[in-house]
């Protein structure tokens, strides 16, 4: 027992070093492009400056022709070409023909709310807290709606996504964090994707593919995917599509396989109460949270908007993209809970208060391979997205696993290239950095799947599902860097004009950004307390205090944005009018 003991603490320490390995190497992979990044931008801070003032002493003009300047070289992106919107009557109160043109971004946008992150959640949340938790899933579903409309309707009104806007409107060095802790958040979600697709593979394969392989893989079949767009959008937008009805379909299977009972699936849903539920309980209703709302998302959804062909002279074809966007959001994140709800449903039906030892013996019985798994104790079941293929294939038979492992492998897919295009956006909009296509998905990639690679390596499946806590935590702790940019840069005037935030939507989202962020601040306290390290407690108090002087800091130019003059005790912030694209200084790399 004593050695049993020794191999575990040796095994946890192992695991803790590969975390802290996790965050650090992407760090030093961020730094490298941080020196030559800063060098760039110092020497073109002045122009750049110059641009803004020359623009700011104008009147602002959201509504006519962008004024001539030097004209930027077409970058090969997701917006090579535009999708023309047809000539309707822009008096009709619908058309399908337009929702059809409009339909696209949001269910890329989607995908964020179907990555293996959210898949594990899910299924902890079933097994964990039965049906109780799903009006959270509801809840947060709704949230993350609502500020994906802000998103959407910065890059429709403005031509310009949060990335950018962000570049032009904070000062260098802010500007400079900022990005860092996009990136990491970007890194975070990234390698939850590839261990989702290297653990489907695994099972796909019946352990014949290696983790570290599935990693090998993901890496390649992710840059043959993000050429499809060469093809043209509509078919790179119809093959995510495709992605999305293979998991509606996989778990669609799993939840009729099952057979969940519809009266409690829809008291969870609706009723707020969860009776009997504890501190186990209330840590995975936070961690639905911290699943759904993702902050990378609201940079990509910000920027995939531009893909359509909207003239920003008119303000009634910038009104009417804005009502087509947000029904499109809506029909795509519908969409996206009725697959979470899935999954919840089918391991709160199956699984929820069965013990380790009741798994077992159904897996010896049948012959599973994995029986491992799952000691004979009488503590209760914890799943993973590996053990949920696992117990699936016990109870209902090899062809749930697989058809299981298929779902996966499509949230892993499509998540991790949405993933890239978020790197990519994020990347030329705060550093406006001009590379070539295969120059930003090799680093993006690199940034994400090295360390990975190296925990598939070392470590075994067990160990590889569970850095999801603590990737969690990372997403987490990075979402007021996507939330607080967001409100500040939609209540502006001077850069949204007529579509400003009202007074409603200034003080709702203000709350419901508090709220969401007191969430996952109460998640990351629970995840340092149970690290049981006073080494790790004083580094997280003096992370913590660098970590909120920069929120301090957001928030104070987000409450100047919503018309709280008196915090500008200086006069020192200023939030010029949008400069277009055509009208920006070069930044060349």
């Amino acid at each position: 027992m004593k050695n049993q003991q020794s191999s575990n603490n040796e095994s946890t320490s192992k695991l803790q070093q590969c975390e802290y390995c996790m965050t650090a190497v992407p760090v030093c992979f961020l730094s490298f492009r941080l020196a030559d990044a800063l060098v760039e931008l110092m020497k073109t801070e002045r122009d750049g400056n110059a641009a803004l003032e020359e623009s700011s002493s104008q009147e602002p003009e959201l509504y006519s022709p962008a004024s001539p300047g030097p004209q930027r070289e077409p970058i090969s992106t997701y917006f090579e070409e535009k999708v023309p919107i047809p000539e309707d009557d822009l008096t009709k109160l619908f058309s399908f023909r337009k929702l059809w043109a409009f339909t696209g971004p949001g269910f890329l946008m989607s995908i964020a709310y179907l990555d293996p992150g959210n898949i594990e959640s899910d299924l902890q949340s079933g097994a964990r807290a039965g049906f109780k938790l799903l009006w959270v899933l509801l809840g947060a579903t709704i949230i993350g709606l609502l500020l994906q409309r802000l998103a959407a309707r910065l890059g429709v009104v403005t031509g310009m996504h949060l990335a950018e806007v962000c570049n032009r409107h904070y000062p260098t060095v802010p500007r400079i964090i900022l990005w860092l802790m996009v990136e990491l958040a970007i890194i975070g979600s990234d390698m939850q994707e590839v261990i989702g697709s290297a653990i489907a593979l695994n099972l796909l394969s019946v352990g014949r593919i290696p983790l570290w392989a599935g990693v090998l893989i993901t890496i390649i079949d992710t840059f043959v995917f993000l050429f499809l767009d060469k093809y043209g959008l509509r078919k790179l937008e119809a093959f995510f599509g495709f992605l999305i009805t293979i998991m509606a379909l996989s778990f669609g299977y799993e939840y009729v396989r099952v057979a969940p009972n519809q009266g409690e699936v829809l008291k969870g849903m609706f009723v707020p109460y969860c009776s009997g539920c504890g501190p186990t309980q209330l840590e995975q209703a936070v961690g639905v949270v911290g699943a759904v709302i993702m902050p990378h998302n609201i940079y990509l959804h910000s920027a995939l908007v531009k893909s359509r062909d909207i003239n920003r002279e008119n303000k009634k074809e910038v009104k009417e993209a804005n009502k087509y966007y947000f029904i499109e959001s809506s029909i795509a994140l519908f969409v996206s809970f009725l697959i979470n709800v899935f999954v919840v449903a089918v391991f709160a039906e199956a699984f929820y208060g069965r013990t380790n030892m009741e798994v077992s013996l159904q897996c010896n019985e049948t012959g599973s391979a994995h029986s491992e798994l799952f000691p004979a104790n009488n503590e209760t079941l914890e799943v993973d997205i590996y053990k949920g293929g696992v117990v699936l294939g016990c109870f209902f038979g090899p062809a749930a696993l697989y058809i299981w492992a298929i779902g996966i492998l499509a949230a892993g897919q499509s998540s991790t290239m949405t993933g890239t295009y978020s790197g990519q956006f994020v990347m030329e909009g705060f550093l406006n950095l001009r590379w070539s296509r295969f120059a930003r998905v090799l680093l993006t990639r690199s940034i994400a799947i090295f360390p990975t690679l190296l925990v598939a390596v070392f470590q075994d499946v067990q160990h590889l599902t569970g850095m999801n806590d603590f990737l969690n935590v990372l997403q987490s702790m990075q979402l007021p860097f996507a939330l607080i940019p967001i409100l500040t840069f939609t209540s502006l005037t001077s850069l949204m004009n007529d579509f400003a935030n009202g007074l409603v939507w200034k003080i709702g989202g203000g709350l419901v950004i508090l709220v969401v962020c007191a969430i996952n601040m109460y998640f990351v306290v629970v995840y340092v307390t149970a690290l049981n390290s006073i080494v790790l407690y004083v580094f997280s108090a003096l992370l913590s205090i660098a970590y909120l002087s920069f929120v301090s800091y957001l928030v104070w130019r987000c409450l100047i944005a919503l018309g709280v003059s008196r915090l500008d005790f200086r006069g020192s912030v200023q939030y010029p009018p949008a400069v277009l694209m055509d009208e920006q200084p070069e930044f060349d790399s």
